[in-house]
């Protein structure tokens, strides 16, 4: 990773998250995951990561890889920012514990690696089509779906933008 000296503690490679995972399980804490790209971090994310903070004893944030989010189709220009900045951005935030990369299309894999206590995800989602949400219910933990803040996203964000220049 670039920058490494002032990359935070806070994010992990699979096998860290993995170790870190286990002893705060250890410690009796409720683990908390949501994902996404976080690429210009605004007011929504702002929520949904607080409100997902909520719901658990710690906060474990999956970032998506630069790779994956051109595989996403958000368009030919994003990410804007680079994951090793949206993990930063992310790792600095106080509701955050842990942030981990990942470069497939779906978190799924992390996700039942570290089979968290509860899944949050934001947006218009029902709880069937969360990627990972039979093995984190059939684990007994839950999923929980954040409603969006309307008026903030980041391609509202680009579009307005553009409209300006």
């Amino acid at each position: 990773m670039r920058n490494a000296a002032i990359i935070p503690k806070k994010i992990h490679s699979l096998n860290s998250l993995k170790h870190a995972v286990e002893v705060w399980k250890f410690l009796g804490k409720k683990i908390s995951f949501t994902n996404g790209v976080f690429d210009i971090l605004h007011q929504g994310h702002i929520y949904s990561l607080s409100q997902a903070a909520q719901e658990g004893d710690v906060l474990v944030v999956g970032v998506n890889s630069d790779a994956s989010v051109k595989r996403l189709n958000k368009g030919p220009e994003r990410p804007i920012n680079d994951q090793d900045s949206r993990a930063i951005l992310l790792a600095s935030m106080i509701m955050v514990d842990a942030v981990i990369i990942f470069d497939e299309d779906t978190p799924y894999n992390l996700i039942t690696t570290i089979l968290p206590d509860v899944l949050v995800k934001g947006g218009d989602y029902r709880v069937e089509e969360v990627v990972g949400h039979k093995e984190v219910i059939a684990n007994g933990g839950q999923v929980v779906i954040n409603p969006i803040v309307e008026g903030f996203s980041t391609t509202g964000i680009i579009s307005r933008m553009r409209e300006t220049h």
